[in-house]
């Protein structure tokens, strides 16, 4: 009898140390190839991500190429980490008018602007590509964690062209915004004395609604618009969906979804049907800040 060597054998006794795994919302793996298909034949793709993961800024990227190479100039991508009054800074840098060192200056870049998405701009700038600033500029979703959805009637008419048409409707009802009352109320421990807890809520949902809105502003049929946001302001279908779906029924919405295990081989029941797709990572990768 022949026998195979100890070392081989061993080989294959070894745990697997996958990066990440993909998994559709019933939690069968899936891979990139079939997520990429659907991602092109999407409307819109909203990609969910954990601020500090690299994998998840780097399967953004490879996603981005990817598109671009097939839609060409159909591809539109836009993310909640540009405010919409940078739009024009943001602009001059993809078509080549100012410098790196303009745009951080006259704009509101997140910390980790350089590693996470300085590649995704550039892959606009390079390949003449639209990059969206969608999010309500902080200022005026701070006004409404203060004073409430109502008080953005107040700004002025410039400053209104810069968030969701108004007014912007909020259901506390819908999951993801009844749990951050519920945080914000104390029931979970965290509550706030100086922030009352449906006014957090509803910053929350004036994020989304702003970034729905400019999206479909920059959306037209036969595009795909990619965009980039934290997972939780697309989970379960919610948040941005809502107001894109409010907006829009027949649009052709893909989401992606990124969430942390502490082993891949199998997606957790918590996050089943967060997404279309979930992008599973082991707890231990490594963060980007």
């Amino acid at each position: 009898m022949r026998f195979l060597p100890l070392l081989f054998l061993f080989a294959f006794a070894m745990p697997s140390k996958l990066a990440y795994q993909l998994f559709d919302a019933k939690g069968k793996t899936t891979d990139y190839e079939a997520m990429r298909k659907e991602a092109f034949k999407a409307d819109i793709v909203l990609f969910g991500e954990l601020h500090n993961n690299p994998i998840c800024h780097w399967l953004q990227l490879e996603l981005a190429k990817d598109l671009a190479k097939e839609k060409g100039k159909n591809l539109v991508m836009g993310a909640e980490m540009f405010e919409t009054d940078n739009q024009l800074v943001l602009n001059e840098y993809t078509q080549k008018l100012i410098t790196e060192k303009q745009l951080k200056d006259e704009s509101k870049m997140w910390n980790n602007f350089a590693t996470d998405y300085k590649p995704l701009v550039e892959l606009a700038r390079n390949q003449g590509l639209q990059m969206i600033a969608t999010n309500i500029p902080r200022r005026y979703a701070s006004i409404v964690s203060k004073q409430g959805i109502g008080a953005l009637e107040n700004l002025p008419t410039e400053a209104k062209n810069l968030i969701a048409p108004l007014p912007i409707t909020v259901d506390l009802q819908l999951p993801a915004y009844a749990n951050m009352v519920k945080m914000m109320s104390g029931e979970a421990g965290h509550g706030s004395p100086q922030m009352k807890p449906e006014y957090f809520a509803q910053a929350q949902a004036s994020k989304d609604a702003t970034m729905a809105h400019f999206i479909l502003k920059h959306w037209q049929a036969g595009k795909t618009f990619l965009h980039f946001n934290g997972a939780y302001h697309s989970d379960n279908f919610e948040s941005i969906v809502w107001y894109l779906k409010q907006a829009n029924p027949n649009l052709k919405i893909m989401t992606i979804s990124s969430v942390e295990q502490p082993e891949v081989e199998k997606l957790a029941k918590d996050h089943l049907n967060k997404a279309n797709f979930i992008l599973a990572i082991p707890e231990g990768m490594t963060k980007t800040y």
